[in-house]
């Protein structure tokens, strides 16, 4: 006959025995968990790895295209105005300070870009007439942290500056370029306006690579950080940048 305690002890095997493979299989499982969680941080890992490798590629493919175009039409406002030479060297030596040694950083400060511009901007003024209106203006908080922290692609306001340029009537009495600066609330902005010339530019068989290369700069670096906005009003060209450095320096520490 069987006593109750016969059952008991065998209920309590049965209990224990069942604890135990439940037991293993849930290391089983947490083990398989584990190494899946691996695999996918090291397939992560391994793409950011070659995302970035691509990223700096096409950066290094894309700036190899910007600095040879750059020169150009620096070399030719000095060449077309030779009783400035002077004037116009002292600006360039900073311009290829900037471009030589600067521009080989991932990045530098809106301080150091700003200076960059207005270098640039003193350059072009050399080929245009004394007439011409040619409005700068910088409207800056330098106490901001972020100002002269390093956030910034380096020549990243030389398209739509020498866009301006290249397509405003220098020569007409009422044509006009208008670059403004901005760095408020961590934000870089560049607003560049000019009368279009009412003479049909030359094509040229490179013509329009600074827009198409800053545009794809701009994705690389800041993907959903930035706003380029270019539109025409009457017979005036409008070209609006504006850069979050804030959201950008955070994404960088998070991503580290």
């Amino acid at each position: 006959m069987v006593s109750i305690a016969d059952i008991s002890n065998e209920v309590f095997i049965s209990i224990a025995v069942i604890g135990f493979s439940f037991l293993l299989t849930s290391v089983y499982l947490l083990l398989r968990l584990a190494r899946s969680e691996k695999k996918r941080k090291e397939s992560e890992d391994r793409f950011q790895q070659l995302e970035s490798k691509i990223n700096t590629l096409e950066l290094q493919t894309l700036e190899s295209k910007l600095n040879p175009h750059l020169f150009k039409n620096i070399l030719n406002s000095i060449q077309s105005h030779a009783y400035q030479t002077y004037f116009a060297l002292d600006k360039l030596a900073n311009v290829l300070d900037y471009i030589l040694y600067e521009s080989r950083n991932k990045f530098v400060t809106p301080k150091e870009e700003i200076d960059f511009a207005l270098n640039l901007i003193e350059i072009n003024k050399i080929k245009i007439s004394p007439l011409f209106e040619l409005k700068v203006k910088t409207k800056i908080n330098e106490s901001e942290p972020l100002f002269e922290q390093r956030l910034l692609a380096p020549l990243i306001s030389i398209d739509l500056i020498e866009n301006a340029f290249k397509h405003a009537d220098l020569q007409s009495s009422d044509a006009f370029v208008s670059v403004i600066f901005e760095f408020k609330e961590n934000t870089f902005s560049l607003t560049v306006s000019n009368k279009m010339s009412g003479k049909k530019p030359m094509k040229k068989e490179k013509s329009g690579i600074g827009i198409e290369v800053l545009e794809q700069r701009l994705k690389i670096i800041y993907p959903d950080n930035f706003k380029l906005n270019r539109f025409i009003e009457g017979d005036v060209y409008i070209a609006h940048l504006k850069i979050n450095l804030l959201e950008h320096k955070a994404k960088m520490l998070a991503a580290r």
